[in-house]
């Protein structure tokens, strides 16, 4: 029964991303919409982003540091370790499941509010496309989203620059050292491919569960820890997923 509770879900979650293209909506009307949700999803989240990004990043290059005991082990090796933890897994996924508590809920509770409201079935009634007007904006404005993560990367890399340099546990030259050593491009690629589908997942999965939810504005919190959840088990799956098919 579970199960086909879930699959009536997924198959409900595939016909809105249908209808997300359908019926558009005038572009004058969309512009100030996609304005507005890159300054609330986007420039908003910028804050944590950086501040995370920062510390972690000193936290694994002293964690890696702290590991390193050998006399024969470089210490280069910790900007080498820094830079692969951070550009590969941290930056694009560890950061996704952060902004899918972030993003996602925000996503959730603004638009289960309209449906509680009747907000939506008032654009329903002017003939708006709902699911466009609502979910649209927010597919565009995280194009921007591998901005975001561009930023978490260097930041993180540098919070590890700076941990080590001045905690004494190698030099900064040692550190910039290991941190362009067997620097492979693609896994740059590979960071912005898996950003730009956790991009999607981050817009879609929040706005389903805010869009189908039904009951009060009990019922609007409760729809946002179960977007949570899934958007963050959605993203953990596909990273595995994702990495055995381009890096396995």
């Amino acid at each position: 029964m579970m199960l086909i509770r879930y699959l009536s879900q997924i198959g409900k979650y595939f016909l809105m991303l249908k209808e997300i293209f359908n019926k558009q909506t005038k572009w004058p009307v969309m512009k100030n919409l996609i304005f507005k949700e890159i300054d609330d999803l986007i420039i908003d989240s910028l804050g944590i982003v950086c501040f995370i990004s920062f510390f972690i990043g000193g936290v694994v290059a002293i964690q890696t540091a702290l590991n390193l005991t050998n006399p024969l082990i470089p210490k280069y090796l910790i900007g080498f370790a820094t830079r692969q933890s951070v550009v590969l897994e941290f930056a694009p996924t560890f950061i996704s499941v952060i902004m899918a508590g972030k993003m996602g809920s925000y996503i959730t509770s603004s638009i289960g509010t309209m449906r509680v409201t009747e907000q939506i079935d008032a654009l329903e009634v002017m003939g708006v496309n709902s699911v466009n007007y609502l979910v649209f904006p927010k597919i565009i404005a995280l194009l921007m989203y591998p901005f975001v993560i561009g930023i978490s990367m260097f930041l993180g890399i540098f919070g590890g620059w700076l941990a080590c340099a001045y905690g004494g546990f190698s030099t900064g030259a040692d550190f910039i050292m290991g941190a362009q050593k067997d620097f492979i491009p693609f896994h740059i690629t590979y960071a912005f491919i898996k950003t730009l589908i956790f991009a999607m997942l981050l817009a879609t999965i929040p706005s389903f569960h805010g869009y189908y939810m039904k009951g009060g504005a009990l019922e609007v919190g409760k729809a946002s820890t179960t977007s949570f959840v899934w958007t963050s088990v959605t993203i953990i799956l596909l990273n595995y997923i994702l990495t055995q098919l381009l890096l396995g």
